[in-house]
């Protein structure tokens, strides 16, 4: 009734990669705000909570835009073919 799924070694790198570039890219954010706001050094630290919440709506961002494009291509191959 169910299937046996495996998540490979290659799943893993490749989502933690995008991970870590969401994360990157939230706090690359976070002290551009800083600095245009002329905030304390400090708040780089201290709004790390931020920095994860916005990480992960990046990363959903990231996973809906994935799917989207996989839905394309599936639906150019099924029309072609």
């Amino acid at each position: 009734m169910f299937k046996d799924s495996v998540i490979t070694a290659k799943f893993k790198k490749r989502e933690l990669t995008i991970a870590l570039v969401c994360f990157g890219l939230a706090f690359i954010v976070n002290v551009c705000c800083v600095i245009a706001y002329s905030c304390p050094w400090v708040e780089i630290f201290t709004q790390i909570g931020f920095v994860i919440v916005f990480a992960l709506i990046f990363y959903a961002l990231c996973i809906v835009a994935r799917l989207l494009a996989l839905a394309v291509t599936r639906l150019i191959r099924k029309c072609r073919g």
